[in-house]
């Protein structure tokens, strides 16, 4: 369910302006773009479309320029969620343009604090949000069959409606 946050502490909704959030894999075209797309989605569905801005990059550049892998496309349709974008590597500079970066495992997580150095952009793992799963990282379903997928849009749906409880401050959640 809920798990301990770490002690990067939550950037605050402005109340002008906007809320960057970054989603974070290894080759940005399965979880990273699924997130990407959930968190979208459910700020617009709960009015914070234009107060939360996504976006979504991978730890390798394997990928670049690709689109997020059909599978998980098709598994989000079957949900309703149009899953699109075009991978990318994380940067150094996204330290300074976003203002959350939310990465889907441990192996990501020490990759993009290795590269934040000096920065001091909160990183945090996206299962931090989850609030009806025990999972504590987003597995890679990458290598596996479909079932794989959906327990990513799983745990994607669960942290996403989590994060954006705990951003629009209507979390009922105990630490």
């Amino acid at each position: 369910m809920s798990h301990a946050p770490d002690s990067n502490q939550l950037p605050t909704l402005p109340s002008h302006g906007s809320l960057r959030l970054l989603f974070v894999c290894m080759g940005n075209i399965c979880r990273s773009p699924a997130a990407e797309c959930m968190m979208r989605h459910l700020a617009i569905k709960a009015g914070q479309g234009e107060s939360i801005l996504c976006d979504s990059a991978g730890t390798i550049g394997y990928h670049s320029g690709a689109a997020p892998d059909p599978r998980m496309r098709a598994a989000g349709r079957q949900r309703g969620l149009a899953i699109e974008g075009s991978a990318r590597q994380i940067s150094r500079d996204d330290f300074d343009r976003f203002d959350l970066i939310l990465v889907m495992d441990k192996e990501n997580l020490r990759n993009v604090t290795k590269l934040a150095q000096d920065h001091q952009t909160p990183v945090r793992l996206l299962c931090d949000f989850t609030t009806h799963h025990d999972d504590i990282e987003v597995p890679d379903p990458y290598y596996g069959g479909d079932a794989g997928f959906e327990h990513v849009l799983d745990l994607v749906t669960d942290a996403c409606a989590g994060l954006l409880a705990e951003l629009t401050g209507t979390s009922n959640r105990t630490e």
